[in-house]
């Protein structure tokens, strides 16, 4: 036992130092604006008191994450101001990308992926290898996490790796620890919250439903265990009397409807059809107002951009993902199994990724690294999630649009596909095949792609190179919103189809 346990650890730390090589590679590529959010985080929580950091507009780049992560903020601030002084100097500070920040930066988000190893490790250590492995594999050196975490540059494995953490410990029926672990998650980034609901149903019926004095004692200790976790994010803040402050800088919902235009979800079908009735409309004679509020500018204003369709409020939008996620909550309270437990959280995040208001387009990594435990259940699982990775990764394609980032995004999503086939087709071989085999050039894998998914990922291959050289060739800078229109377009449609599958699968 102990020998397999050193072999897991030593395996896993092979896949985590091959993928720590490549983001030390990736320092100094493209930089977005997400490093000056997060060095302006560190100055407020440095130089500021905590009554002031929900406050501070210094930077049009306010604080507006959970207390856990300005506490995990204040944390790096402290080794900043080692490094760099000026790092967390709120005035002198504004906009400073010397290589001090750069690589300071970039080396913590490294450093906070060990979060993501442990519960990787933590997730696989009762698998069989080669599961285990390939589980290792999709996670590990998941492009998407690349991509986001590491050029365009956020904290997202530190905190799937957390998110991990409470499905393993769910996995083994320590339903307490694992409740605590996603109170913190939430405490850190409250986007997350769209799970809550299968936290909530599933501990309600797996932990609290054991007889009227046990089940009653259990549910007083997992209340005032996560009672006690949000207490300690926001207990100050309502001591203070900033708590009102604090939830609107957390939930701006004057921000519109949709983040971005790329952002692949139902409402790219919706906007789309209002532009389209708009627009048919106008031909016709009728006097149809353009709104202010543009679909192509990237950032929304306080109005949804319709011109013909109902407006969609916040409310519609929390509607919709709760009617969608109510099938998995249904299955979640009659059949309430820990190794299920991946896949309903994985369907929750498809569904707020798809129906959600003001949807951050890396928002997909939130289903696509849970999906990856559950890829290896089942021959259609390794299927499913085959496509929604490509889809999922290719989506994030425009938030690296420099020319010189071009091929390290072509080169990661091929290489995944390339790891994914690879490693499902080692995992599927047709073991009938493999006793009756000849030749060793006779055994097949059971790990083959349809026809209709073969030519939906041969047409993500086509919408790359419109995109990408048509467009720019034959229209230069005129209607420059329409590449990503198209990518948002038809990563869309591969996100409802996984959407459709994962539902499919639940209520089976």
């Amino acid at each position: 036992m102990d020998h397999r346990k050193n072999d897991h650890r030593l395996h896993l730390l092979w896949f985590f130092a091959v993928s720590t090589t490549i983001k030390l590679l990736l320092i100094p590529s493209y930089r977005s604006t997400d490093f000056e959010v997060h060095r302006n985080w560190l100055a407020i929580t440095h130089s500021l008191p905590l009554t002031k950091w929900y406050f501070d507009e210094t930077s049009q780049w306010t604080l507006d994450y959970p207390p856990f992560f300005a506490h995990f903020e204040r944390f790096l601030s402290f080794f900043a101001s080692l490094v760099d002084p000026k790092i967390v100097n709120l005035h002198s500070g504004l906009n400073y990308a010397a290589d001090s920040v750069i690589y300071f930066q970039r080396i913590t988000v490294i450093l906070s992926d060990l979060s993501l190893l442990f519960g990787v490790y933590r997730l696989t250590r009762k698998v069989e290898p080669l599961k285990r492995n390939l589980i290792c594999a999709l996670v590990v050196w998941s492009p998407g996490l690349l991509v986001v975490d590491h050029v365009h540059f956020q904290y997202n494995g530190f905190l799937l790796g957390l998110l991990l953490l409470s499905v393993s410990f769910l996995g083994d029926g320590r339903d307490l620890v694992g409740g605590f672990l996603f109170a913190v998650v939430l405490c850190f980034k409250h986007l997350f919250a769209v799970a809550a609901p299968v936290y909530f149903v599933y501990l309600l019926r797996h932990y609290c439903w054991v007889g009227l004095v046990t089940g009653l004692r259990r549910l007083v200790t997992l209340g005032v265990v996560v009672v006690a976790v949000f207490v300690a994010a926001f207990g100050p803040f309502v001591y203070y009397g900033q708590i009102q402050q604090v939830i609107s800088r957390m939930f701006p919902f004057g921000r519109g409807l949709c983040h971005a235009y790329w952002a692949p979800n139902f409402w790219v079908f919706y906007i789309i059809l209002d532009k389209g009735l708009a627009f048919t409309l106008r031909k016709l004679g009728f006097d149809v107002q353009v709104p202010s509020a543009s679909f192509t500018g990237g950032l929304v204003g306080d109005s949804s951009p319709f011109a013909v369709l109902p407006q969609i409020t916040p409310l519609t939008t929390f509607v919709m993902v709760l009617l969608a996620i109510t099938p998995c909550l249904i299955k979640a309270w009659r059949k309430p199994q820990p190794g299920l437990v991946a896949r309903w959280i994985a369907y929750a995040y498809t569904c707020g990724f798809l129906f959600g208001w003001h949807v951050h387009e890396k928002a997909s990594l939130h289903f696509t690294i849970p999906l990856a435990i559950v890829a290896v259940q089942s021959l259609e699982d390794a299927k499913h999630y085959f496509l929604v990775s490509i889809v999922s990764c290719y989506s994030l394609f425009p938030l690296l649009y420099e020319p010189q980032e071009y091929p390290i995004k072509v080169l990661l999503l091929l290489l995944h596909a390339m790891v994914m086939w690879l490693g499902f087709s080692a995992q599927y071989l047709d073991e009938k095949g493999l006793k009756n085999k000849e030749k060793a050039g006779e055994i097949k894998s059971k790990f083959e792609i349809g026809c209709i998914e073969k030519a939906y990922l041969m047409g993500l291959v086509l919408v790359e190179i419109v995109s990408q050289f048509l467009h720019p060739y034959f229209l230069g800078d005129r209607f420059t919103f329409m590449p990503l229109m198209l990518i948002s377009t038809y990563c869309a449609v591969g996100i409802m189809y996984s959407w459709i599958w994962q539902l499919r699968k639940i209520l089976a």
